[in-house]
């Protein structure tokens, strides 16, 4: 038994756009900005406490986490290197790196300004900390990558997935000054 497309499908093969399409491009447009959004927000926190305090930056917070990705094992292998002989000799500036990303990543979300630019740049960053502190282990099965990387592989796919979208076209400044310049 064959289904008939939904309306939206229908409209879209006609060429028509109805309330239903529209709707519909609305409503994804509006649920692709609430997770922005809210990945924005996990950024804001993550980085304003780094920012705003000297814990992370100045006082071996950065370096505590190098060395325990390194310590414990977290470490992909080919990324123990790079972590001892280049991060660990330059922490500081890269603790002011880390910090002032998250932040400005947060930011540019929470606002829906440069979604592109910050989501490349959280992508870069996620599996810099994927590689750098999700390693299960040389004997994991394959599965186990996956599950030892949920904390950035998730944030990961959002980035990817507001690269590919139109992330800023709901619930954003960019939008805001689209509608004035329309008006």
């Amino acid at each position: 038994m064959a289904s008939s497309p939904c309306y939206s499908l229908r409209a879209l093969s006609t060429g028509a756009l109805t309330t239903t399409t529209y709707d519909s491009a609305e409503r994804n447009a509006q649920a692709l900005a609430f997770l922005r959004i809210g990945v924005g927000v996990f950024f804001l926190v993550f980085g304003e406490y780094k920012v705003f305090g000297t814990q992370f930056t100045l006082h071996g917070g950065f370096q505590f986490w190098i060395n325990r990705f390194l310590n414990e094992g977290g470490a992909y292998p080919f990324m123990v290197p790079v972590l001892r002989g280049f991060v660990l000799a330059h922490a500081t500036p890269i603790a002011f790196l880390v910090a002032y990303g998250e932040f400005a990543i947060g930011l540019s979300l929470i606002f829906g300004l440069l979604v592109r630019a910050a989501s490349t740049g959280g992508l870069v960053f996620m599996l810099t900390l994927l590689f750098s502190s999700d390693y299960p282990g040389a004997g994991a099965a394959f599965w186990q990558y996956f599950g030892a990387s949920l904390s950035h592989s998730i944030f990961g796919l959002c980035f990817i997935a507001f690269l590919i979208g139109r992330a800023d076209q709901a619930l954003s400044v960019t939008a805001w000054r689209r509608r004035r310049r329309i008006s």
